[in-house]
């Protein structure tokens, strides 16, 4: 394994993990992402995430660039995450127009997942926190 990778046990895979997260799963809405979060699935994997990038978003590169974009956000923010849930990210099609940058992903995703995350039974507070 590459040091910085996002391993595969942490990333959704199959299509029956996705359609759980779509059906089961809680909506968080975010400008530019559509971001489903199903809690209690499988607590001892810690957290895996998966994404969606349709082809409204825009051609192959556009697609792709988003797709870094969100793999490198998760791959960053992972201690942020709340434990033992499954996250897919789904971007919205107007995603592709926007000037994305891992700031800006950061900024608006990062947030509603560490409100997430606080809410978690079994997580310990962060340092300085209740």
């Amino acid at each position: 394994m590459r040091p910085h990778a996002l391993p595969r046990e942490l990333r959704i895979r199959r299509r029956a993990e996705y359609t759980a997260c779509y059906e089961r799963g809680r909506r968080l809405h975010t400008e530019h992402f559509l971001v489903f979060v199903l809690s209690g699935e499988h607590p001892q994997c810690g957290t895996r995430t998966g994404m969606a990038v349709s082809r409204k978003v825009g051609k192959a590169v556009t697609r792709n660039r988003v797709k870094r974009l969100l793999r490198e956000f998760y791959r960053l923010h992972r201690e942020d995450l709340p434990v033992g849930v499954h996250i897919v990210t789904v971007a919205k099609k107007h995603a592709g127009q926007a000037a994305l940058n891992l700031a800006g992903v950061t900024a608006e995703l990062l947030p509603p997942l560490r409100r997430l995350a606080r809410r978690a039974p079994g997580r310990p507070a962060p340092e300085g926190q209740p």
